[in-house]
């Protein structure tokens, strides 16, 4: 499992540092946004997998749609007097509300939907915000802000989930949430703390990912990411154990499938957006 796992990072970290890297800020090549919107979809379709609402192709296929356009959204402009994610939500509870409608069998359809709107919601509109942050153009100070504070975002909760791993792994006693995840600890949860807070450190260094951060403020990030990130992960733990699965696929050699290695990012990605945004801008 180990080696897998390894093995798995060894490859997937340098394509998500070159997709992030290299991603231009408006539309001319927005790799990240590609990166973002596939995996996007293939974590939809393992959760829609996981809930059931695949044997209801219509309502899968209406989810995989508004999941893709909520990735896509922030390269949107909208000049109307509604904001354009008011419509999307709008749109994505009511269509498939109507389609059902029309639908030969007619148990269930309203779990369904609900699942649908849930996916819809926990995948699409919480991936867009790790979008959104890397279109952020920055100023002449900072004329990478999106880009490097999408890394602080992903390398932060990447050092919570390999401290907690190892030490948990190694040190773990105390269960943290053993009716969730049974193999969860409090050493690893702390481990988790100050692997963030060390990675969110180095980004107050003077290099080229150097961000505007005192060092309070690092440490305050990384506690926040690295919180959240695990809130995230146990959240998704639940929806597992709920759904009677250990993973929610096995593409990726020990890590599972797309949905287990977006639980902690989108959370992360989150509290990194409005700290941009009501913080730094």
């Amino acid at each position: 499992m180990l080696k897998k796992r390894v093995l798995t990072a060894l490859w997937g970290i340098p394509l998500l540092v070159i997709a992030v890297w290299f991603s231009e800020p408006e539309y001319s090549f927005p790799l990240f946004t590609v990166v973002a919107a596939v995996w996007g979809l293939l974590a939809a379709f393992e959760f829609y997998r996981m809930v059931g609402v695949l044997k209801v192709p219509t309502l899968a296929g209406i989810g995989l749609l508004f999941t893709l356009l909520f990735v896509l959204y922030p390269h949107f402009k909208c000049n109307l007097n509604v904001p354009l994610v008011s419509l999307l939500l709008t749109a994505a509870v009511v269509l498939p509300m109507i389609l059902m409608i029309f639908l030969p069998k007619k148990e269930g359809l309203f779990n369904n939907w609900a699942w649908t709107l849930a996916g819809i919601l926990y995948i699409g509109w919480l991936l867009s915000y790790m979008v959104a942050l890397r279109l952020e153009p920055g100023n002449t100070a900072l004329p990478d802000a999106g880009r490097n504070f999408v890394f602080l975002a992903l390398f932060t909760t990447f050092g919570s989930d390999t401290a907690a791993y190892f030490i948990g792994r190694g040190l773990g006693k105390h269960k943290l949430a053993p009716q969730i995840s049974p193999g969860k600890t409090w050493e690893g949860a702390i481990a988790g703390l100050f692997g963030a807070v060390i990675i969110s450190l180095l980004f107050t260094l003077n290099t080229t990912l150097q961000l505007p951060l005192s060092y309070g403020q690092a440490i305050l990030l990384g506690l926040l990411i690295s919180i959240f990130g695990q809130l995230g992960d146990l959240a998704e733990s639940l929806l597992k154990r709920n759904s009677g699965v250990k993973d929610s696929g096995s593409v990726l050699p020990g890590h599972g499938g797309f949905l287990d290695r977006m639980d902690s990012i989108v959370f992360a990605g989150v509290v990194v957006y409005l700290y941009y945004i009501f913080v730094v801008v």
